[in-house]
């Protein structure tokens, strides 16, 4: 199997001089459980942190993070590229780029800003358009957890406990209300991802604010707040219809799930069991729906997650070494999880567990610089 490599180079701290290409095991093998290798940088680009595939066209995206740009490369070979148009400027430390069809949806963590960048009929960037700050205009409908809890605690109370038990209980989630050091640290907005999450329907999280915020085409439609804190980095839309968030800051799941009425609204949470001070990276869902993984940088591990019911429980099962130092990013791939260790230089394979499908023994490891994303990029 192939793969594209985002990393951090040198305007970055990091060694990466562009996007590079991961092999695992043979090119065109569905299965990634092969031996590990890395080729010098397919095309040349300043810390490409993370790259995104067109749905359509052979043109990859990538973001520029210490330019605060996003740059399209046309595929011209097997694993050869060339710039595709001129990089577009759109913010201060894009860190993910979603591409669609007609557009591309950036992330910047540097000042919070999503923004919208058309696409021409060949795939280049055009006009890139900042959709409203979270600051700006009428707050749309909030559906936090608390504020949902201490209403129905005082409506248990008005009616007493002759009638209360006619009542809900008020939600338990598995939550840190508190997330250390993040609290205490100036709330800036900082959006770090953008997900589809169904026709039309675009989320995306904001790690500083503690939000997820859901877009349609005419604009915001609505914010669930998480509790203060937790910083909302990464998101898996799963085929129940829920969706998953994983918090950097107090290293958690939390479960979203739309109302009878189209709204969303918490409906779970469970702690991944990491160490103080980790810093959750990302959230991959297995090929049959059942398990979700979530890196733990600082403790360098992989939390296990099983889905259960009818997706809206997530039960912690496994904590497992990921064989990297700060693994910012793996994918799942069949058998297999391959790892990006962004501060070890280096991609990990690990072997699933048929049973439990917790991560196991390392299968295969390869010199990569600074890596930050790995993207599927079959033959």
């Amino acid at each position: 199997m192939r793969y594209l490599l985002g990393g951090y180079g040198a305007d970055l701290g990091g060694s990466a001089e562009g996007i590079g290409v991961l092999t695992a095991g043979a090119a065109d093998s569905p299965l990634a459980s092969g031996p590990l290798g890395v080729a010098d940088a397919v095309a040349g680009a300043a810390s490409p942190s993370w790259v995104a595939r067109h749905p359509h066209l052979d043109v990859v995206y990538a973001t520029l993070e210490g330019q605060g740009a996003v740059q399209a490369f046309r595929r011209t070979g097997e694993t050869t590229f060339a710039p595709l148009g001129r990089p577009v400027a759109v913010g201060a430390a894009p860190c993910h780029v979603l591409a669609l069809p007609q557009a591309l949806i950036v992330s910047c963590w540097g000042d919070g800003a999503v923004v919208r960048v058309a696409l021409d009929a060949a795939g280049r960037p055009g006009a890139a358009v900042a959709w409203a700050a979270v600051d700006a205009g009428a707050e749309p409908e909030d559906t936090d957890r608390t504020r949902y809890d201490d209403a129905l605690r005082a409506v248990r109370a008005a009616v007493g406990e002759d009638a209360a038990h006619l009542l809900p209980e008020p939600t338990e989630v598995d939550a840190v209300p508190d997330a250390g050091n993040a609290t205490a640290q100036a709330r800036v907005s900082r959006a770090h991802q953008a997900a589809l999450v169904g026709p039309g329907l675009l989320a995306t999280t904001d790690l500083g604010l503690d939000l997820v915020r859901f877009w349609r085409t005419d604009g915001e439609a609505q914010r669930v707040r998480l509790p203060v804190g937790t910083g909302p980095r990464h998101m898996v839309w799963h085929p129940s219809g829920h969706l998953y968030v994983v918090t950097e800051h107090s290293g958690e799941v939390f479960t979203l799930g739309q109302t009878p009425t189209g709204s969303w609204r918490i409906v779970g949470g469970v702690s991944l069991g990491g160490m103080p001070g980790d810093a959750a990276a990302e959230l991959a869902l297995s090929r049959d729906g059942e398990v979700l993984y979530a890196g733990l940088r600082g403790s360098d591990t992989i939390a296990t997650l099983r889905v259960l019911g009818s997706g809206d429980e997530v039960r912690t099962t496994a904590l497992s070494e990921a064989g990297v130092s700060w693994p910012r990013h793996h994918i799942i791939a069949r058998d297999t999880v391959l790892v990006a260790g962004q501060r070890s230089d280096e991609i990990a394979s690990l072997a699933l567990d048929a049973r439990t499908g917790a991560p196991g023994r390392v299968r295969h490891r390869t010199i990569a610089p600074s890596p930050t994303a790995i993207l599927p990029f079959p033959v």
